[in-house]
């Protein structure tokens, strides 16, 4: 990386907000900040908004999508791929399209994550797809246009995030990394008939093969070993950002495949573009430049968070910036026009690195974070980050940064296998290459979340927050009305003086609202609409962890004056169950215990305790009776509802499930009131 000098403290440069827009049409807003121009609902009558109309969601499978908003429609996903269209002023539903990707996803359902956002563009809807599709429907009539087959046969890549759409392209990412040997990129496809113009590989193939590019020549010297093998990873699975400036597409990278550099790439090595924004010619795919965040990333701190785009003075000097605050526990201002780094920041106390170095843009890396020699160590932040896909938002009136932080630590060690020893289990579990903790190593600090307003410029806090559990703060919008809207792990919807931090309203949303909400104009009025519903797969600190059965997933949409009222949340307790006469044999729940942990864990919680995700096994009538049980998992019975087949299981290994799960029944039958069993959370994508 080019050395740089240090730069003074920033001054952001006052500028007079865009005219407003009143549509919302691809994930990052108008500007690609979360941040809407509208105005008509603000801090002094906020209190007056309410309830305008609702739709319950029965799809099956998690929802945390962003809805758009163009021209008085109101777009959004849920499930494995349902696309639906609305009225924006009343909730009557236009058209429902069902890609059916339950009939055709096979193993990639067990990624647990269903779609998370839509775009739109010159009258056409795109959206992404768990099997790899990329799919373009007429936003008038819900009619496909087009389809295109984005990954290769039978590989474990799946689309799980939203596409964007610049000058009559639209490009798409894809995850996976985490599950299989995944080589990274991202594609770009002519809106108009769906053929591919370009693809960006984010990390270099095997070398015998040659190379795409110069970028990926150049990314090849920093690898040592043959980590093709294990695919590098590095799939931009979440956000990215344009730059009708530049005509650049930012892209945010992921983590390496495995976690762990010691297996991928013994000897070390940077391992570009791993955890890194690299800027592409958005007409060609061509390199321009990159900026790595976590050089030989070893933790998943990967950067597939956020990018927001705006201009500072810099040392007197109008600079166009890129703003990211990625899992590792900084923030960092980039010049866009460069790649260089401007400054950076943690927001959360770290223990992996001391800083960031402003001349070289490298972190002062602490060598023991990198569990060297076997050695556990305590890391901080943990895999879900100081900052996870919830998404963060900026005001260019405040100045302020919006972001839904966590601060936890994780324990980190080599796998029990050893390096050599270690390979992947496609398909069916984490890949991380690293080893469970040894007894009596933990974090030494209990795990908060919060939401905190943080200034870029100054790179200082202007106020936060606290939010309920581990992973409480969902993700936010902002608006020229001075506010921030932002919901909850605790199941409101709240919108606070953006300035000030100040709770001003609040909604009992009844469920938990971790998605991102949206804000636009229709027939003269503006909306705030955001879906609602727990996505958690593993409890999260809650005094009440949300339940599948009883929780109802909805899109919420909120006007100045709305009359509307949600019904009566259900009451019904859904406990958990225990047949006496059932006897856990120890062998078998053992071998269940491995089972759970590599194929169910991921949706139904770790140790069997459901954050809302999917049915909490220890609760489901299906997981007392055999032939059941063996129905949904070995024959697909519940596919459509987005439960995933396992008919690799034996008949055996379905009863050694069923034996842990009864035995983790008992266990929470027996444990006191308020006692936590073996609770904790699933990281991913």
């Amino acid at each position: 990386m080019r050395r740089f000098a240090a730069l003074a403290p920033l001054a952001l440069l006052a500028a007079t907000p865009p005219a407003p827009d009143v549509n919302w049409a691809g994930y990052g807003g108008p500007d690609e900040n979360h941040y809407s121009p509208l105005a008509q609902i603000n801090a002094g009558n906020v209190k007056q908004l309410g309830l305008a109309w609702y739709k319950d969601i029965n799809d099956g499978g998690s929802a945390l999508s962003a809805p758009i908003a163009v021209d008085g429609v109101v777009y959004y996903a849920s499930g494995l791929s349902h696309i639906r269209a609305v009225d924006a002023a009343t909730g009557r539903e236009i058209w429902h399209y069902d890609a059916q990707t339950w009939k055709v996803a096979g193993h990639k359902m067990r990624g647990a994550w269903g779609i998370r956002g839509i775009a739109y563009d010159k009258g056409q809807i795109f959206f992404g797809t768990m099997d790899g599709r990329l799919i373009a429907l007429n936003a008038k009539t819900g009619r496909p246009a087009w389809q295109s087959m984005t990954i290769q046969p039978d590989d474990e890549r799946y689309i799980s995030g939203p596409p964007w759409v610049f000058r009559g392209k639209v490009i798409i990412g894809h995850g996976g990394a985490d599950f299989a040997p995944i080589r990274g990129y991202v594609t770009a496809y002519d809106q108009k008939t769906g053929k591919q113009l370009w693809r960006f590989y984010t990390v270099p193939g095997d070398p015998a093969k040659g190379f795409e590019n110069k970028a990926m020549a150049m990314a090849a010297k920093t690898w040592n070993g043959e980590w093709w093998r294990y695919g590098g990873g590095g799939t931009v699975w979440n956000a990215m950002a344009y730059d009708p400036r530049y005509n650049r597409i930012y892209i945010g990278i992921g983590n390496g495949s495995p976690w762990n550099r010691k297996i991928r790439s013994p000897g070390g090595g940077d391992n570009l573009f791993l955890c890194s924004i690299v800027a592409l010619d958005a007409d060609t795919g061509e390199y321009v430049w990159h900026y790595q965040t976590n050089p030989g990333e070893t933790w998943d701190f990967n950067s597939a968070m956020d990018i927001e785009l705006t201009d500072m003075v810099v040392n007197g000097q109008k600079r166009p910036v890129l703003m990211h605050a990625p899992k590792n526990g900084f923030v960092y201002v980039i010049d866009r026009e460069s790649g260089k780094l401007i400054s950076a920041k943690n927001i959360v106390p770290v223990n992996w690195a001391k800083g960031i170095d402003v001349a070289t843009g490298r972190p002062i890396e602490n060598p023991e974070a990198r569990y060297p020699d076997g050695k556990p160590a305590v890391v901080y932040p943990s895999p879900f980050g100081a900052h996870n896909i919830e998404a963060m938002s900026y005001n260019p009136a405040t100045g302020l940064l919006y972001i839904p932080t966590m601060d936890q630590g994780r324990v980190y060690v080599d796998p029990e296998s050893g390096l050599a020893g270690w390979r992947h289990l496609d398909g069916q579990r984490l890949s991380t290459g690293t080893g469970a903790p040894p007894p009596g190593v933990a974090p030494d600090r209990a795990a908060t979340s919060f939401l905190l307003a943080w200034n870029p410029a100054t790179q200082s806090e202007a106020w936060r927050v606290p939010m309920p559990g581990l992973r409480g703060g969902g993700g936010t919008a902002s608006t020229a009305g001075g506010l921030l809207f932002a919901g909850n792990a605790g199941g409101t919807f709240d919108a606070y003086a953006a300035a000030t931090g100040r709770k001003l309203w609040s909604f009992n949303a009844q469920t938990a609202v971790m998605a991102q909400p949206i804000t636009y104009r229709a027939h003269g009025r503006q909306y705030v609409s955001v879906i609602a519903g727990a996505r958690f797969s593993s409890a999260v600190g809650l005094p009440r962890e949300w339940n599948y059965r009883t929780q109802q997933w909805r899109l919420l949409t909120f006007a100045l004056g709305g009359k509307a009222r949600l019904p009566r949340a259900a009451q019904v307790e859904t406990p958990v169950l225990d047949d006496p006469g059932f006897a856990p044999v120890a062998s078998r729940v053992a071998a269940g215990n491995a089972a759970f942990a590599q194929r169910c864990s991921i949706c139904h919680g770790a140790a069997t305790v459901s954050g809302g995700t999917a049915p909490d096994l220890a609760q489901s009538p299906i997981a007392m009776d055999a032939a059941s049980f063996r129905a949904v998992l070995h024959e697909g019975l519940l596919r459509e509802r987005g439960m995933p087949q396992f008919e690799e299981l034996s008949d055996g290994e379905i009863e050694d499930l069923r034996h842990y799960i009864r035995q983790r029944a008992r266990e929470r039958l027996s444990a006191k009131p308020g006692q936590q069993v073996n609770r904790g959370l699933h990281e991913g994508q």
